[in-house]
């Protein structure tokens, strides 16, 4: 199917035209019939001579309704502008002919009707000229009269010409199906109607529908009034929706193909038109069958940002048309260049976002959009209309290479300030990267550690970024260690008072340096045991008579209520003991099992509010050790 909408001054015949050629009355108004005038857009339907199928949208041409003539305009890929050879050209032949070159419609005919009230000659004239200079540039032309059928034979041989020119579109794009018209039909519910561009419908599909962002099905498709079970684009469609009532839909919606679209109310574009610094404040944007009022605000002498009165679903090279609606003429038209822009609160960032603005065409381009963004996310390139064809660099965050090649040397730079601030600290927590580097996502600080370079002198650690190869402790904290060690041999489970792990260097953060390298068990503020004493414990319990209590398990393992209560905690734990009702317990192994036997609960005593926190001039939060290694200190 090929889809062509008429164009042209009131009273022109482009209805009579269509009528003509179609059998088909595309008046659907009782008033237009009436008044001999459209006031909405119709549709009508033929087969040309080659047997391809053309459906026109048929539009009025009377000032006051032009939103009406845009709506039915913006979706087509063709036009039929038509003048009277009595009339000639006239002002609303203007007006439609600046809203298809606003909208870049470079395929049409030109049909001079009325050959038998008028010599042709001057009207063909005056109108190529005009066409001339205008997106349509030469077009064929053809000179009819409606009412005695002269050069309609030649008309159908001229659009079907036009078919054979018009692009194929892309079946396999996503749908965008813009509404131009919804109603009821008894028996069936809502219905709308509108010009598919490109993409497949499927009786069935899920459709998103703007505005509400309400997902509806396709429960049957109509094109040229017959039932299909699909409909490829171009082509004029009737879907039958199931999902949403007829008062939730209406011109200047559209039906989406999920997810593959970027609603949004913030644009920049590029103006052919007017200058932009004489564009009023507040104008109107035509987009598909849209009509949304827009604030302006002037970038560079050709391009603007607009503020859109309703998100609409746009993608960067779509184009649309300012429409002045106080001095009711087409202002221009406008090509998206960018669907999410940034911010303008500098002081002389607008000028610099019009620098930028001034190297864009508006055509898609992957490498530029990550050139300026330096991350994005593959599916908010492909909302935005970007075919993506790089590899990403993490899940499905792509970058660009010289930006990733700055954040890995600024990640070295980073990790090398902060372990110098931090000598006790393992290494960098990699969310404390992430605010560093400004990264929106964690797994872009690990993909950036991991593969950097070839011998990278850095790792991801339970965590946090540090040397490559699994660094220990610094040596004063293992000497410290060590000492204590001794001070355990004997008594294991005598916990060091607070003054005398300050005494031989074991402050809060050395305490932390040597839990995260498993050299020490920590069981709360200050209570530290060497890594062995759990499972040593659990031995020693087993030899009790079961069940046991508090006093009898410390007085067995030769300590105070101190170490013992945290420590039977953390055994209840790792299922090495069951703490009964009466407060009694037993041991249910002779060692800790299972992942958290070598740890402990992450939540527990032993991984509190200290546990291998920063310094107090450290960002991030605490650290939490995966692992601790069982085994003597020393």
């Amino acid at each position: 199917m090929r889809v062509v909408a008429t164009a042209g001054h009131v009273d022109h015949g482009k209805s009579t035209l269509v009528r003509a050629l179609t059998g088909m009355e595309p008046d659907r108004w009782a008033e237009e019939r009436r008044r001999g005038m459209t006031i909405d857009l119709g549709f009508a339907w033929t087969t040309l001579p080659s047997g391809t199928a053309l459906a026109f949208v048929d539009v009025p041409g009377h000032q006051r309704f032009v939103p009406n003539m845009l709506a039915g305009v913006g979706p087509a890929p063709a036009a039929m502008l038509v003048v009277a050879a009595d009339e000639g050209w006239k002002p609303q032949s203007a007006e439609h002919l600046a809203a298809l070159h606003a909208l870049g419609v470079r395929y049409g005919l030109l049909v001079v009707t009325r050959t038998d009230l008028a010599d042709p000659a001057a009207a063909i004239t005056q109108a190529r000229a005009e066409i001339a200079g205008t997106s349509l540039g030469v077009v064929e032309t053809v000179a009819v009269s409606a009412v005695t059928g002269a050069g309609l034979p030649e008309l159908r041989r001229a659009l079907d010409r036009l078919a054979t020119r018009l692009p194929v579109p892309d079946p396999t794009a996503p749908v965008r199906l813009w509404v131009d018209r919804a109603f009821t039909v008894r028996g069936s519910g809502t219905v709308v109607t509108g010009t598919l561009g490109a993409g497949e419908l499927r009786v069935g599909d899920e459709l998103e529908l703007t505005g509400t962002g309400t997902r509806v099905r396709a429960r049957g498709l109509q094109a040229l009034g017959a039932a299909l079970p699909r409909v490829t684009g171009v082509a004029r469609v009737a879907v039958n929706l199931r999902g949403v009532s007829r008062e939730r839909v209406g011109r200047g919606d559209a039906l989406l193909t999920p997810e593959l679209f970027r609603h949004t109310d913030l644009v920049d574009v590029r103006l052919a038109g007017d200058p932009v610094r004489d564009l009023p404040a507040e104008v109107m944007l035509h987009v598909g069958s849209a009509a949304v009022p827009a604030r302006v605000r002037p970038l560079g002498p050709d391009t603007a940002r607009l503020r859109l009165a309703r998100r609409l679903p746009l993608r960067v090279g779509d184009r649309a048309l300012l429409r002045d609606p106080g001095r009711r003429h087409v202002a221009g038209g406008v090509t998206v260049l960018d669907v999410v822009p940034p911010g303008l609160a500098r002081r002389g960032a607008a000028a610099l976002r019009a620098g930028v603005l001034a190297g864009l065409d508006g055509r898609p381009d992957e490498h530029g959009e990550l050139r300026r963004r330096g991350l994005a996310r593959r599916r908010d390139l492909e909302r935005m209309g970007v075919t993506v064809t790089t590899a990403p660099v993490a899940g499905d965050w792509h970058a660009d290479p010289g930006h990733w090649h700055d954040l890995r040397r600024r990640l070295g730079a980073e990790v090398a300030r902060w372990s110098a601030a931090h000598p006790l600290e393992s290494g960098v927590p990699v969310e404390t990267l992430r605010r560093l580097l400004d990264l929106p996502d964690r797994s872009l600080v690990e993909a950036l550690v991991v593969a950097p370079s070839v011998g990278s002198p850095l790792a991801v650690h339970n965590g946090r970024v540090g040397p490559g190869a699994a660094a220990g402790p610094p040596e004063q904290v293992v000497r410290a260690v060590r000492r204590i060690g001794t001070e355990l041999a004997d008594r294991p489970f005598v916990a060091p008072e607070a003054a005398r792990l300050a005494e031989v260097g074991l402050g809060h953060r050395e305490i932390g340096a040597a839990v995260r390298a498993g050299l020490l068990l920590r069981l709360a503020d200050n209570v530290v045991l060497l890594p062995d004493a759990a499972d040593r414990a659990v031995r020693v319990l087993a030899g009790l008579p079961q069940p046991f209590t508090l006093s009898t398990a410390r007085q067995a393992l030769g300590t105070t209520r101190r170490v013992a209560v945290p420590l039977l905690e953390l055994l209840d734990r790792r299922g090495a003991t069951r703490r009964l009702p009466d407060d009694a317990r037993i041991v249910l192994a002779e060692s800790g099992s299972g992942p958290e036997s070598a740890s402990g609960s992450r939540s527990g005593p032993e991984h509190g509010p200290e546990h291998g926190s920063e310094s107090e001039s450290g960002p991030g939060p605490a650290f939490v050790a995966d692992r601790v290694e069982v085994g003597r200190a020393g």
